[in-house]
């Protein structure tokens, strides 16, 4: 097996890289808009209010669908907690500032889905935590599917 030794500095100068230009960089921006967070979080709401619903009709508990609603709450209060925080310090023109923001906020949503998950048995009596945990993975999944998704993207070159 032969391997290929890494790149020197002046190979990677070397390179066919080619920044884009203001017109080329715009042109591409049309094609790939942005995809609003606020969209991959409704959809992560409703995926997890589908998951709840559906295992309400497989188990006919509505203990089972409560526990995976709740498991869907507590990824999706903490991301809209977390957009609306990120999002408020956009414009920052200060890029240290934007990322302590940025971390802080992230310290916020972990603390937030952490305390809705040591709260969950009182507040969700007979609570299914297999049913939480599905309605966890699979509401924090639901944004690859987002991402996947979205306008403008090609699945292949």
């Amino acid at each position: 097996m032969k391997t290929i030794p890494p790149e020197t500095e002046t190979e990677a100068e070397e390179s066919d890289f080619k920044p884009l230009t203001a017109q080329e960089a715009q042109q591409w921006r049309s094609r790939h808009p942005p995809l609003s967070v606020w969209k991959v979080v409704a959809g992560q709401a409703l995926v997890g209010m589908l998951v709840a619903l559906v295992a309400w009709v497989l188990t006919g508990r509505a203990v089972v669908g409560c526990s995976a609603a709740y498991g869907a709450l507590a990824v999706v209060a903490p991301a809209a907690l977390f957009a609306r925080g990120v999002l408020r310090h956009k414009a920052s023109s200060n890029p240290r500032a934007a990322m302590v923001g940025f971390f802080g906020w992230e310290i916020a949503k972990i603390m937030l889905t952490v305390a809705l998950l040591a709260a969950a048995p009182r507040l969700v009596p007979g609570l299914s935590w297999i049913a939480l945990l599905v309605g966890m993975v699979v509401a924090m999944k639901t944004y690859w599917v987002a991402l996947l998704v979205r306008p403008g993207v090609r699945k292949t070159d």
